[in-house]
C-alpha cells in the first residue's frame, strides 16, 4: 500500500526548532520529486520546499534561510529541518510526491502531486 507518513510536529516557542520526517513506502520513494507543503486555517496551501534527484529547488521566501529540506534514500525518508520558528509558521505540514524525476520550475502550483501524507501539526507560540 502506498503511504507517506509525516512525524516530528509539535508545539514550540518562537525561535525554536523542529525536524519533520516523512517516511515513504519504498515503491513511491524512488528518485521522484518530493516536497513539503503547509496550510494554516483559512489560508491557501503553500509550497515550502522541494527536492528531486539532482537538486533542491528555491525555498519559499517565507522560510528561506531558516528551513532546509533533505532526503535519505537509504531510509526512504524526506526531512524538513526548521529553525528560528515563528508564529507565522504555525500550520499543518504535508509531504507530497510528484511522480517525475525532476521538480518542475513552478512545483508549488503544479497539479500532478500524486501522493500526500496525512500531515503533522506545527504550532509556534510567541
Amino acid at each position: 500500500q502506498v503511504q507517506l507518513v509525516e512525524s516530528g510536529g509539535g508545539s514550540v516557542q518562537s525561535g525554536g526548532s523542529l525536524r519533520l520526517s516523512c517516511a515513504a513506502s519504498k515503491d513511491i520513494f524512488r528518485p521522484w520529486c518530493m516536497a513539503w507543503f503547509r496550510q494554516a486555517p483559512g489560508q491557501e496551501r503553500e509550497g515550502v520546499a522541494a527536492i528531486d534527484l539532482m537538486s533542491i529547488k528555491p525555498y519559499a521566501d517565507s522560510v528561506k534561510g531558516r528551513f532546509s529540506i533533505s532526503r535519505d534514500n537509504t531510509k526512504n525518508t524526506l526531512y524538513l529541518q526548521m529553525k528560528n520558528l515563528q508564529p507565522a509558521d504555525t500550520a499543518m505540514y504535508y509531504c507530497a510526491v510528484l511522480m517525475y524525476n525532476y521538480c518542475p520550475s513552478s512545483w508549488w502550483q503544479d497539479d500532478r502531486w500524486t501522493y500526500w501524507g496525512q500531515g503533522t501539526q506545527v504550532t509556534v507560540s510567541s
